[in-house]
């Protein structure tokens, strides 16, 4: 038996039994779930993100290689013809899934799914940001509407499924109307009780912590998260470090780039814009004084797709998937994916909450920075990627015109990729068989229901 054979099948003994028993506990069912709800809505939002974006944006590739700016006078304008797509997907998923996973897991425990789904919808704007006053006017902050807000959206919705499943089903706190009252009236309140004490506890709850904590739990939980990011410094850990937490992020339903970004951003600016400023004045990124910065790395070797490096997965998917599904999934999130988009992959495959693929998301990211590390500062067989790209770049392209076209960069950011797509191939064959035995177990519940 190879190296590889003996790999692949110590995941098939450790990780298929573990995923199987995973995806059949009703708390992960119900948060995979969601998020597979709402691979259409994010799958739409996304598309419009790369038409903007690639096409539409004067920093785009594509508008920069045939020059649209040229061809078409003020064609950025466009734009906001598919912006406002972005606004009733991706800008309010928090509210889409904090209402599906209390949904979903009070379907699971026979309770009534769409008032839990309204009541998680309520708590979780009982529990938001105050409103902000502009001028006499009440705001309401956007921030946790979207990415930002998944964590604490999930948390909501579970607690509030299992509460309404609970409380709903006490005898003692149901009001029963007589029979001649319309059924849609009846319903509410049967759970009119349990739903007043959940919002109730909850507004309390809010009260509380907002006595510790001003900003609120949404504030809390965003500012616990980034604290502990400060102190790292410039150097490759930090960027080690700053992927993988981007990475463990994004696998728990948070944004992990937006998560980090002000931290990030805070620690490599002073470094990328003097990077930037050596090569307007040398004319080369040979000597850049910066060599290792998280878009100079990261970007640019280890996110080819988006985060978890994801076009390796896509691409590993096209190639030994025997799961229709996910190859589905895959060709429908190939082209994105060459742009770096992929809330396709991880919303609908899902990645998030997904024990097989999450360890080769975490893992791909950080053997391909330290390979651009290596051609960099080690070997220095390359220049550091000085020059600035624009985040939807095709993959591979991304070093080889940060270096100012140095064809060996293309060359590691092609093998960056290619060791993506081997690091992801053994997980994908896993992930297959597990699928095979659901598919196997759920046609013999179905055989022996029909017996």
């Amino acid at each position: 038996m190879t190296t590889m054979e003996k790999f692949q099948a110590g995941i098939e003994r450790f990780l298929v039994p573990i995923a199987a028993k995973l995806n059949s506990q009703r708390h992960i069912c119900a948060v995979r779930d969601s998020f597979i709800l709402t691979f259409p809505l994010t799958m739409a939002g996304s598309l419009m993100v790369l038409l903007n974006f690639v096409f539409l944006s004067p920093d785009g590739f594509v508008a920069k290689l045939l020059k649209l700016e040229s061809i078409i006078p003020n064609f950025a304008e466009y734009q906001n013809i598919f912006s406002p797509v972005l606004r009733g997907s991706a800008d309010i998923l928090a509210i889409f899934i904090v209402f599906l996973v209390a949904r979903n897991l009070a379907k699971t425990l026979k309770a009534d799914d769409l008032l839990t789904g309204l009541t998680a919808v309520s708590v979780y704007f009982i529990i938001y940001p105050d409103y902000v006053g502009v001028d006499n006017v009440n705001h309401l902050t956007t921030k946790f509407l979207g990415s930002q807000g998944l964590f604490v959206a999930i948390i909501v919705g579970l607690v509030v499924g299992e509460l309404m499943a609970i409380l709903s089903k006490s005898e003692k706190l149901e009001i029963k109307m007589p029979e001649q009252v319309p059924p849609a009236v009846a319903r509410s309140f049967k759970v009119l009780i349990p739903i007043i004490l959940i919002t109730l506890s909850f507004s309390i709850i809010n009260f509380l912590i907002k006595k510790v904590a001003p900003g609120g739990l949404h504030e809390w939980v965003y500012t616990v998260l980034q604290s502990p990011l400060t102190k790292l410094g410039q150097n490759v850990g930090s960027v080690i470090v700053l992927a993988f937490i981007c990475q463990i992020l994004w696998a728990m339903g948070i944004h992990g780039p937006n998560t980090i970004a002000a931290v990030r951003d805070t620690m490599f600016a002073e470094a990328v814009n003097s990077n930037v400023l050596y090569a307007a004045q040398h004319g080369t990124a040979w000597g850049a004084p910066f060599p290792v910065t998280f878009n100079g790395l990261f970007d640019a070797f280890g996110a080819y797709g988006g985060s978890g490096a994801t076009l390796g997965l896509v691409i590993a998917l096209i190639l030994f998937s025997k799961a229709k599904d996910q190859k589905s999934i895959a060709k429908l999130s190939l082209a994105p994916g060459i742009f770096n988009i992929n809330e396709m992959v991880i919303f609908g495959l899902p990645i998030i909450l997904n024990p097989i693929y999450i360890i080769p998301f975490v893992l791909a990211p950080i053997v391909n920075i330290i390979i651009g590390y290596s051609a960099t500062c080690i070997f220095k067989i390359i220049p550091p990627v000085a020059y600035g790209v624009p985040w939807t770049t095709p993959g591979p392209l991304i070093p080889f015109l940060g270096t100012g076209g140095n064809v060996l960069a293309l060359l590691i950011g092609v093998l960056c990729l290619a060791v993506s797509v081997l690091i992801y191939a053994p997980f994908v064959i896993a992930a297959g068989k597990a699928s095979q035995v659901d598919d196997d177990n759920s046609e013999k519940d179905t055989t022996e229901g029909l017996a």
